[in-house]
Order: structure tokens, then C-alpha cells, then sequence
């Protein structure tokens, strides 16, 4: 979905570096080795945008809400779940019927205290009395789950709706996770560490200064090789009053981010994930493109080298060996999410085609994933995962409308979350296809898949 981070940012973290932590709680004052284990457990959790079923706060809060549910020796536990809100305790700020919490979602171990912290954006918050000025609040991680927040303080120009979106990388190699935000049409850098007193590193503006450009996503991946973190950023650049869709590649650095290439498409760029597909030590960029060709979409892959990106390829449903027939209003890569589903080394990519009719069922579409090789993605190794994995075929179910990739269940294989209709489903990773044997259903899932 366009105005959701997992939809517009499928965004998909591979190569990280970040491994399974096997201990039953962390050791002190070390960074947690999952970016997502908020217990310290060593599992993996899972969270998102909770299913808004109120704007009155008969469910307890209102102005939207974030449902965790927290991993184990099996997966998932859907018995252990937390909803965390604006009412909830310790978390800053009132739940208002026009607010937004979770429309953004992140995460890291932001002060370094062994246990992964939440980080959410509220940019519809209105704040002293200015509308849609946004908020970001961290939820701390703790042995017993997230407990308490602060607010990240917006920079002086940050602009409105501050929170739109959110990534979290060691940018500049110190060892701390860094935060970028998007507030209105500008990113800025927040260096690590944090506190829960608000307390942060230093706050840059990340931009082309005097050059009309404006920010809308971000993705954070390892694309060069150097160890760091790197930030490809969705945006538009005005130029002779003709407006440009870009991305923009920023190298993580000592001094936190350096501007590096940028590249043009004739469709807006929706989403992005980042993943080795080819093994090589460089990640390579994936970006999803759903409006191109009268919205028949598109998916285009930018290739990571030890310099940044260079040299792409193309894939639609059009491409050799890939299932089905591009048609308008498909909407090919609405979704995208990075993982390595088979164990076999290299990342592969799921793409989301949720407006895919098939057999006469409007919207009820499906998912495609390719699997990666030492040429990379090609559609002779895709397959095609269809809507009635999950019962009966259904109009208007938006399978694959969102996405992600995670090993969830320590096998060494990514576990593939797909969301749809009022629904997400978690599908095994497999040496083959993911499967829906034993998969499970998350509860009260409303969008927004965190990374």
C-alpha cells in the first residue's frame, strides 16, 4: 500500500550482518544480534500495524496501535503478543482518531543494552497544536518485552508528517545504531547511541542541497562490501520545472553518510529491498516498480559492487520463465522482501502482485519468488505462490500486497510472511518453496510488516 511502510518499503535488510543470538538473555552492554528480538530471548519477533478496528478507542486506545508477536523454539508463539500504543504505559504522547502510530516501523537496539527497541512514526500526530506534525517514538526492549518510550526529538526544519518513514543502520561503523527519518519531504541522520532520557548522537539533514529534491523512503542494506550500513533513499528531483523519479544511493562512512549515484525511472519507485542475490559480498538493490507500463509493473535490480551501484536488470511477467501474463493494474512489486528461503547461500526476492485477477477473481492475487543464483535473479528459477495456499480463491484478497523475509525458525532458512486482506500468513522456508504446512496466521494483522 502506498501510504505503508512495508508496502512502499517491503524493505528487506539481508545483508546486515547481523546472526542468531543462542543465548537465553543478552550480556550487558553489548549491541543484541537480532535487530528484532525485543526479549533478548534469541527469536526472532514479528511486528505490525495492529488491525484498526476503532477510531473511538473502544478497543481500549485509539489513533493506532502496534501488535507484536514474539518468537520461540517453534516460530512463532501467537499466544505471546503485546499491543503497544499511545495509551499504553510509559509510551509518550495521547492517541488521537486522526493519528497514525505504526504507520512506520523499525527497529535496532538503539542503547546498546542487549535487547532490540521499536521504533514507531506517527507523522499524522498533532503536536502543540500544529496538525500532521508527526512523532517518533522509541519503545524500549526489555527482558519482559517493550516497556516505556521516548520521543525522538524532530530537528529544527524537519518539516511536517516527521515519521513518514524509518531505517535503522550502523551508517558509520562506530559500533552504535544510527536512525534516519523522513519528516515532510527531508531525511535526517540521527547518530547513535540513544537514551531513554532523548539523548542522541549528532542530527544531520540528509539532502541534495539546492538541487529540488525531496525524500520519500528508505531502505538500509550493506550494498559495497565496507562493513557499513549504506541508505538508498526513494525521492523526486524537480529539474526545469519537469519532476524526475530517482533513488538515491548514500555509502555509510565515518562521517555517517556520503552521497554517492542516483538513478531515474519513468514510474514512481514504490518499494526497495536489498539482498546478495548473486553472492558476491555485494547487496544488491531491488526496487519495486508498480505504476510502469499502465501499471503492469515491474521490479528493477540496481547490482551492488565494491564502489556502490551499477548495471541493472529488469523483470516483469513478461520475463522467460516467469508465471502468468503482465495485464494493467496488476501492479508487479507493489511489494518486495529479501531472504534466502532455501538455505542455499544466496538471497532470493519475493515480489507482490496483489491486484492480479486470476480465473475471473478480481484483486485476488499472488506472489512471485525468484531465486537467486550466481547470475543472479533470472524467471527461470521463479515460482509462482497463488492466493489458494490459504483456502479457497477469493476476489479481492490482495495476496502478496505485503511482505517480508525472515528466518524465524533458526533453520537457516527465510521464512516468508505474506500479507493480504485483513490477514498476514507465515509460509516455511524450505529447500524448495516456501510451504504452507504448519503455517501460521498472524493475529489481528492491519499492514505495515516491520523490515
Amino acid at each position: 500500500m502506498r501510504t505503508s511502510t512495508a508496502a512502499a518499503l517491503t524493505v528487506t535488510l539481508v545483508a546486515t550482518g547481523l546472526t542468531p543470538l543462542f543465548l537465553a538473555a543478552p550480556a550487558s552492554a553489548a549491541v543484541a544480534k537480532h535487530y528484532d528480538d525485543f526479549n533478548g530471548d534469541g527469536y526472532r519477533d514479528v511486528a505490525y500495524s495492529h488491525y484498526y478496528k476503532s477510531i473511538s478507542g473502544a478497543d481500549g486506545w485509539k489513533g493506532g496501535a502496534v501488535k507484536v508477536v514474539y518468537g520461540d523454539a517453534s516460530g512463532l508463539d501467537t499466544s505471546h503478543t503485546q499491543v503497544v500504543h499511545q495509551g499504553s504505559p510509559g509510551v509518550p504522547g495521547t492517541g488521537e482518531a486522526d493519528d497514525n502510530f505504526g504507520e512506520s516501523l523499525s527497529s535496532a537496539d538503539l542503547n546498546k543494552d542487549g535487547y532490540a527497541d521499536l521504533v514507531v512514526g506517527n507523522p499524522m500526530e498533532t503536536v502543540g497544536g500544529s496538525e500532521y506534525r508527526g512523532s517518533v517514538t522509541i519503545v524500549w526492549g526489555a527482558k519482559t518485552g517493550l516497556s516505556g518510550g521516548t520521543n525522538v526529538t524532530p530537528k529544527s526544519g524537519a518539516g511536517s508528517r516527521f515519521g513518514h518513514d524509518l531505517a535503522t543502520g550502523d551508517f558509520n561503523g562506530d559500533g552504535s545504531p544510527d536512525l534516519a527519518v523522513i519528516g515532510g519531504d527531508e531525511a535526517w541522520l540521527y547518530r547513535g547511541a540513544f537514551t531513554k532520557s532523548g539523548s542522541t548522537g549528532t542530527v544531520s539533514k540528509i539532502d541534495k542541497s539546492g538541487q529540488g529534491w525531496s525524500s520519500y523512503r528508505l531502505e538500509a542494506g550493506k550494498v559495497d562490501g565496507d562493513g557499513r550500513t549504506d541508505l538508498v533513499v526513494i525521492g523526486e528531483q524537480v529539474t526545469d520545472s519537469a519532476a524526475k523519479h530517482r533513488i538515491w544511493f548514500l555509502k555509510g562512512a565515518a562521517s555517517g553518510l556520503t552521497s554517492g549515484p542516483s538513478k531515474s525511472y519513468a514510474s514512481a519507485p514504490w518499494t526497495l529491498a536489498i539482498g546478495d542475490f548473486d553472492k558476491n559480498g555485494y547487496g544488491d538493490i531491488a526496487v519495486g516498480l508498480p505504476d510502469n507500463n499502465n501499471e503492469k509493473g515491474a521490479v528493477s535490480v540496481w547490482r551492488g559492487t565494491s564502489s556502490g551501484p551499477s548495471g541493472s536488470m529488469t523483470y516483469n511477467q513478461a520475463s522467460s520463465g516467469v508465471s502468468g501474463t503482465p495485464e494493467e493494474f496488476d501492479n508487479f512489486g507493489s511489494a518486495l522482501a529479501a531472504g534466502d528461503t532455501d538455505g542455499d547461500g544466496y538471497a532470493d526476492l519475493a515480489v507482490g502482485v496483489p491486484n492480479e485477477n486470476v480465473a475471473g477473481n478480481d484483486h485476488q492475487g499472488g506472489v512471485h519468488l525468484f531465486r537467486g543464483g550466481s547470475d543472479g535473479l533470472t524467471g527461470t528459477r521463479s515460482t509462482w505462490i497463488p492466493q489458494t495456499i490459504t483456502g479457497p480463491a477469493t476476489a479481492g484478497a490482495f495476496f502478496g500486497f505485503d511482505l517480508r523475509l525472515r528466518d524465524l525458525t533458526r533453520d537457516g532458512r527465510a521464512d516468508l510472511t505474506v500479507g493480504l486482506a485483513d490477514d498476514a500468513l507465515v509460509l516455511r522456508g524450505t529447500a524448495t518453496t516456501p510451504t504452507a504446512t504448519g503455517a501460521e496466521h498472524l493475529p489481528e494483522f492491519g499492514s505495515g510488516l516491520l523490515d
